[in-house]
């Protein structure tokens, strides 16, 4: 079974690699901006948990406390913001034990309630939520137009 902890400063280098797989769109060194400067700010109200076994890290998991989510009623909602696990680690807990200390970095942030969203088309992420108890909510289209 993997272990799950807070992750560090010194998991920027890995934390951008599992971000640009979840999100591709955009190079790298993005993400690695991104990842650099959470971890200058450290809010209070967000965390990263990253798996890993002797193998070395296989997923991470990004929380934040959002004061709505779609579905909930209380204005502090642990949010699942973004979640990983490499394609060969899937299907042995990995993606159960992040959602886990997620749920309990929530608690302890005094939520009651924790909510996550995916992409409409994004049945393999649906299925995994669904798979760790989620109740889906809602199906929303979001658009834009330039001005």
């Amino acid at each position: 079974m993997p272990s799950v902890r807070l992750a560090g400063r010194s998991d920027t280098a890995v934390l951008a690699r599992f971000r640009h797989a979840l999100w591709p769109d955009g190079p790298e060194a993005e993400h690695r901006a991104e990842v650099e400067r959470f971890f200058e700010k450290r809010a209070p109200a967000a965390a990263v948990m990253l798996a890993e076994d002797a193998s070395g890290p296989l997923g991470f998991a990004e929380l934040s406390i959002r004061p709505y989510a779609e579905g909930c009623d209380t204005d502090r909602v642990g949010f699942l913001e973004g979640w990983y696990v490499r394609p060969e680690a899937r299907r042995r807990g990995v993606g159960r034990e992040l959602v886990a200390a997620g749920l309990a970095w929530a608690r302890a942030q005094g939520c009651t309630e924790f909510a996550s969203d995916s992409e409409a088309d994004n049945a393999l992420g649906a299925a995994a939520h669904r798979a760790l108890g989620f109740e889906e909510v809602g199906l929303i289209r979001c658009f834009r137009k330039t001005l």
